[in-house]
């Protein structure tokens, strides 16, 4: 009852009350689309093994042994611990997705069908869900079945192929960056669905591979391919598209980024850096010239910069309308004053934490904003709530616990 009152109140200042997703899938891809729906007024509510729980509890660092990770990845969610290989536990989903707006999964194609749970069977009950599958490869094709994660579609995309250095191995990211990227897809492709089921008043199969989304945000690799034969170069930190663009070190020891994708922006960095002689030559005026010239353009950049401090550094490129940044770590983001002007971070008070900062929403919306209302919850805790909303009795839930259905 509490929760409820909480979500009337909430109702006229979020965008999406009053949508009610299931979250069923695990780790990082699946469980950020929701949490990027929760963020913004979705009741979602997560669906976890009795005992496992979700893998991401355990992933990065850990604070009391509770998951940092986890703090974030299920915030504004509701967790329920139901196993759903149970037919208790399969009648337990069916009878939340039939009044349900989205089911988020990622099991292996062929599990929810052998579970009698498939997109056809749901939607027999509420015509109006829309399931959204989520999976390494998809639900056809010769890999659809294999375990599929972020990294091996950074390494298939062609992401890890084209990064690090030109002389070095291919290079993966540090963090889930494919499992984001799809995440943020997948979001988007639920509100399409949902939109499209306002005019059809039906709900839809979303089927969405990581090794997709990653792919798109890459550029026309696969067009230039085929029209030129180009395979992308590991270049480091410089680009393909335009020079100068890399990373340089400053005489204090620092690290600043720059970037002239713009014409005008490379013009100015040369005449700031004393060689505006280069500026005037042909091919200086498009970015496949300067390319072909990047060492003289990186070393003219590259001793400039390694003859100043960072902060001298910093106020000429800034007085010279020149795109430079520090390259921060956490520790500077922290203190960042542009950062804190926008709010990016959200100080909170968890009950197994205490004060703990993450990351806030993430975009700023005037009208509907959305808003960190909790963090991660521990395994379970609103199972009972849950179950008492598809009015489950007491005695039939202390069952259901006993029997090892739900925690």
């Amino acid at each position: 009852m509490t929760y409820k009152l909480h979500l009337i109140s909430y109702i006229s200042m979020t965008s999406l009350t009053g949508l009610r997703v299931i979250d069923a899938a695990t780790l990082f891809a699946g469980p950020s689309a929701a949490m990027l729906l929760a963020d913004f007024g979705a009741d979602v509510i997560k669906i976890e093994h009795p005992t496992r729980g979700d893998p991401a509890r355990g992933h990065g660092a850990s604070a009391d042994g509770v998951g940092l990770w986890w703090k974030t990845l299920a915030r504004n969610k509701r967790t329920a611990a139901v196993n759903l290989s149970t037919t208790e536990g399969q009648l337990i989903i069916r009878e939340l997705c039939a009044d349900a707006d989205v089911l988020i999964e990622n099991f292996r194609p062929g599990t929810l069908e052998r579970w009698g749970l498939s997109p056809a069977d749901l939607q027999a009950i509420n015509p109006r869900l829309v399931v959204a599958r989520m999976t390494g490869f998809g639900q056809h094709g010769p890999m659809s079945r294999q375990p599929g994660f972020g990294t091996l579609a950074e390494a298939m995309s062609g992401f890890a192929a084209s990064t690090g250095e030109p002389d070095g191995p291919p290079v993966l990211p540090p963090l889930a960056m494919a499992d984001g990227i799809a995440g943020l897809a997948m979001s988007y492709a639920i509100m399409v669905a949902l939109r499209a089921r306002d005019e059809t008043g039906r709900g839809q199969v979303i089927d969405m591979a990581i090794i997709e989304p990653i792919v798109s945000i890459l550029g026309p690799q696969m067009t230039a391919y085929k029209m030129l034969g180009t395979i992308p170069p590991r270049t480091g930190n410089r680009s393909s598209s335009n020079a100068p663009r890399n990373t340089y070190r400053t005489r204090d020891g620092r690290w600043v980024a720059v970037s002239t994708s713009a014409q005008a922006i490379a013009e100015r960095v040369m005449h700031l850096v004393g060689r505006p002689d280069l500026a005037e030559q042909p091919w200086f005026q498009h970015g496949r010239g300067r390319v072909e010239h990047v060492e003289e353009l990186d070393s003219a950049v590259a001793t400039w910069i390694a003859e100043r401090d960072a902060d001298e550094v910093i106020d000429s490129f800034e007085q010279a309308q020149a795109a430079i940044a520090l390259v921060y770590d956490v520790s500077d983001i922290a203190q960042d004053p542009q950062y804190e002007a926008l709010q990016t971070f959200v100080e909170l008070d968890d009950d197994e934490l205490g004060a703990t900062t993450v990351q806030n929403v993430l975009f700023r919306l005037s009208d509907t904003p959305g808003e960190v209302r909790w963090l991660g919850p521990p395994l379970g805790r609103h199972t009972d709530d849950v179950l008492a909303e598809l009015s489950y009795s007491a005695k039939r839930i202390a069952e259901l616990r006993e029997s090892g259905v739900v925690a």
